[in-house]
């Protein structure tokens, strides 16, 4: 295979796996509350990243990191695993799958308004349309089927969602500077995070342990929402030549993730939620063909 097809690959199979996840989420939360689903799934993913480190022969790295270095590991730690997540799983907790996971992908849009006040950046009247159109899919997919459907949607857990995708904005801006290794700095993120997490459990959950689906499903998270599938990614992108395509791929996984979402959650899927999805997507995909005109 060359490259190009090594990367679509590599792409392909991070795709599937993130559609995935969602499911795993769902069925986690069944058996385990959301602090201890990030808090197993984070220990896992400590794990498989730095076994990826080990393969990698960079576990070095970790002992070169400078004090100011720490000190944004740190940040980036609070940020992610540890509140995104939170967050996130809280929402997941509160709404339907096919709910909570198509309102976290509106963070493309929240990066753009966030770029202004943090970046200096201006917004365009492209991107200020592509907003209208990605919150009126939060407005179908929040409705479940019609407007009656409003009465059985958790207000908070659509605050929630939407939030997640505001401490990720964050989170990517925050990071985007940072020139380190991209696998060392998840690792450093993640193990920060995971120390952070346990007075979370403490005051506010448990160490239950419990053999059963939901402990599987926690060890999938943990392996496919982060680890592997970042890493596959990450090839993916180091592969390609036209990294514009092979992003736009990432597209794929939400509705790809309906369909898991049907057949093993057993969720009937509404038709305004496929309807906000594809208005969700139609903004992100409208942001960043404004990103492109700009750079042009």
């Amino acid at each position: 295979m060359n490259s190009s097809s090594k990367a679509y690959l590599f792409a392909a199979l991070a795709v599937f796996f993130w559609s995935t996840v969602a499911t795993s989420f769902k069925l986690a939360l069944r058996e385990y509350d959301f602090i201890q689903l990030i808090f197993y799934a984070s220990a896992v993913s400590v794990i498989l990243l730095f076994l990826v480190l080990l393969a990698q022969r960079k576990t070095h790295l970790i002992l070169q990191q400078t004090p100011r270095q720490w000190t944004h590991s740190m940040l980036m730690g609070a940020f992610n695993p540890l509140l995104y997540y939170l967050v996130l799983f809280k929402a997941y907790s509160l709404l339907p799958a096919q709910v909570a996971q198509p309102l976290n992908m509106i963070w493309p849009i929240t990066l753009a308004l966030l770029s202004v006040p943090l970046l200096g950046q201006k917004i365009s009247w492209i991107s200020v349309v592509a907003l209208i159109i990605s919150f009126g899919g939060v407005f179908f997919i929040s409705s479940q089927g019609g407007l009656d459907g409003f009465r059985n949607t958790n207000p908070l857990g659509v605050i929630l969602a939407v939030g997640s995708s505001v401490l990720w904005s964050l989170y990517w801006i925050f990071n985007v500077r940072d020139r380190r290794d991209e696998v060392v700095k998840l690792f450093l993120n993640f193990f920060i995070g995971m120390v952070f997490l346990v007075p979370v459990v403490v005051l506010f959950s448990s160490f239950k342990f419990q053999w059963g689906p939901g402990f599987w499903a926690v060890i999938y998270s943990g392996v496919f929402e982060v680890g592997i599938t970042y890493v596959l990614w990450l090839k993916a992108m180091n592969l390609t030549t036209t990294n514009a395509k092979i992003g736009n791929l990432v597209f794929f996984a939400p509705f790809l993730s309906l369909v898991f979402i049907h057949f093993i959650l057993k969720e009937t899927i509404y038709t305004t939620t496929f309807i906000g999805l594809i208005f969700i997507v139609t903004g992100v995909l409208v942001q960043q063909m404004d990103r492109r005109r700009k750079r042009v």
